[in-house]
């Protein structure tokens, strides 16, 4: 017994090895996904919180880009964080079962584990604490002691700070054992880490819950698509294994099992999957959010293989899938022709050099992209400055950069305007890049109030349809300056604008009935105006939304979505 423990523990070590070896090569030459230079520049301004998501990802980039300016910097911390998450996974399964070849065999057959081997977004570190959460867990359903409990909670705050989604895993959890409401340990835990996530909470309160907006308002539908509902499903085949995922889930189905532990795996694998279906009926739901479902997918199908033989054709399919899977990641770092053609693929190539090419047009001045966060900070990445901007028209969602002091830096300078089409000016430069063709142009005295905030008062939610209606608006400044939002002396015009979005349709800006030729509103302060729109005149459910549009920019969204009725 001793040597057979000794030859399973010297497999596993041998794994993980191979694993963090294979993970530092591919984060060091594979080029930064977009996503993740966005979250490098939640590295460069540290916070409690972030427009979109907790700030776990942003001290895991820190960490490492602080160490090594590099792509291996920024994946630093997930490549640790993914080798000792297997592991933990290890010591929570081998209670159950010690088959290693089985174990290397379903953990590399999954492709999201894969990915957050080495890319760093929110949910690498929400593996590695999903895993720690259930490590934990096992041990403090088994005893109740102080020093599990304080662990506990410990976890779940680093689970809350790492993604939202944390939130299912304990709600799951404590459906699949109600029994944790009697235990006086439990409401320790639960009062010790929601004060330790209180920080984050506060920085909600702060900021007017942005996060809860984008989450719950902004991105949800208009209409239902039943493409929603079958890519979500193709997608979880799909990332599970494209050869063998079918089989891991009916693995996992069929375990029965009468262990608390077990049982909170087995109702997190079950409610992760049904939410994020239930999901796709309020709008898109992306691939990667069931990660803690797959996990559970994975130690369940486990425990289910290794209580009897492993079907011959199981393994050769398995070892097929996880060539396929090697294949893809090689053409991450080098270019495969056939697979160039791949946009997942080529995605990963010419980073460096698009950002070289505008770098060098925008001559030494801050560069203003349009409609993206992707892309200024992809930029920023790759130049190592925080020199581009996001603007975000009223046609586009809201993100961090409405949030960060960097439009601030732009008021009154020059700035080069970078977009995808024409900005129908003959001064303008044409820009072919790596990544498709770009129109540039400098503009001078840049005036743009992406901050600015528009929101009515005492509005009613039922109007008569047709009719212009009298409006008191409170218009406030965020900047650390005076704004002044009339047009005498100014370069550039501005114009305060409205549009009632329904359905799909693209919004038909109007503008406002308003006098702002005097309104001059002081740093942090507000101040109220006199106004007037005009309603539509077909009845109906609508969105009112306010802009303020500053030549030569298409106009950002300087309020929520407001909902009305029209009679």
């Amino acid at each position: 017994m001793q040597q057979t423990n000794k030859r399973e523990a010297q497999g596993i070590f041998i794994f993980l090895g191979l694993w963090a070896l294979i993970n530092v090569i591919q984060a060091s030459f594979v080029e930064v996904h977009a996503d993740e230079a966005y979250y490098w520049m939640y590295a460069k301004f540290l916070d409690w919180g972030y427009f979109d998501h907790p700030p776990m990802v942003a001290l895991f980039i820190r960490i490492g880009d602080l160490l090594m300016h590099n792509t291996l910097g920024m994946r630093l911390l997930t490549v640790v964080s993914s080798t000792l998450s297997i592991y933990v996974l290890w010591k929570i399964l081998s209670s159950y079962a010690r088959n290693v070849k089985l174990f290397v065999l379903l953990f590399l057959s999954v492709v999201l584990f894969h990915v957050y081997g080495f890319i760093t977004t929110p949910d690498a570190p929400l593996f590695f604490f999903a895993v720690l959460f259930f490590y934990v867990y096992q041990r403090y359903v088994a005893e109740d002691k102080l020093k599990w409990s304080v662990l506990l909670a410990l976890v779940i705050a680093c689970l809350l700070y790492s993604k939202y989604h944390g939130i299912l895993i304990l709600f799951f959890t404590i459906l699949s054992n109600l029994k944790l409401l009697k235990r006086p340990s439990f409401w320790g835990i639960v009062v010790l880490s929601c004060l330790l996530f209180l920080p984050h909470i506060w920085w909600q309160v702060q900021h007017g819950y942005p996060s809860f907006y984008y989450h719950f308002i902004d991105r949800s539908a208009a209409f239902y698509k039943f493409s929603f509902t079958s890519e979500y499903l193709l997608a979880q085949l799909a990332l599970a294994g494209p050869l063998v995922g079918w089989f891991l889930y009916r693995s996992a189905t069929l375990l029965k099992t009468k262990d608390p532990f077990l049982n909170a795996v087995r109702v997190n694998f079950f409610g992760i999957f049904i939410f994020f279906l239930l999901s796709t009926f309020k709008g898109r739901v992306e691939a990667h959010w069931t990660l803690p479902g797959m996990l559970c997918m994975f130690m369940l199908s486990y425990i289910y293989l290794a209580s009897g033989p492993l079907p011959r054709w199981f393994s050769r399919l398995a070892i097929i899938n996880i060539a396929l899977v090697a294949l893809v990641r090689i053409a991450l770092i080098i270019p495969i022709a056939p697979l160039m053609k791949v946009k997942v693929v080529a995605y990963y190539f010419g980073n460096r050099e698009w950002a070289k090419v505008i770098q060098e047009k925008a001559a030494g001045h801050p560069v203003i992209f349009e409609n993206s966060f992707q892309e200024p900070s992809r930029y920023n990445y790759y130049t190592n400055t925080t020199e581009g901007f996001g603007y975000d028209s009223r046609y586009y969602r809201k993100n961090q950069y409405d949030i960060w002091p960097l439009e601030a830096r732009l008021h009154g300078k020059t700035a080069y305007y970078l977009r995808s089409y024409t900005h129908d000016d003959p001064t303008q430069d044409t820009l072919t890049t790596a990544k498709g063709v770009y129109y540039g142009r400098k503009v001078a005295n840049v005036r743009m109030y992406q901050q600015v905030m528009i929101r009515p008062l005492e509005l009613p939610s039922v109007f008569d349809r047709g009719t212009t209606q009298q409006l008191k608006l409170e218009i406030s400044n965020p900047y650390a300056e005076t704004i002044y939002l009339g047009n005498e002396g100014e370069a550039w015009p501005c114009e305060m604008e409205y549009a009632f979005k329904t359905g799909e349709k693209p919004l038909d800006f109007k503008s406002v009935m308003v006098d702002m030729s005097k309104v001059r509103i002081p740093a942090g302060k507000s101040v109220l105006v006199d106004a007037s729109i005009t309603m539509p005149d077909t009845a109906g459910k609508y969105k009112l939304i306010f802009s303020l549009r500053t030549a030569p920019f298409a106009g950002s969204r300087n309020s929520g979505m407001i909902s009305l009725e029209l009679k």
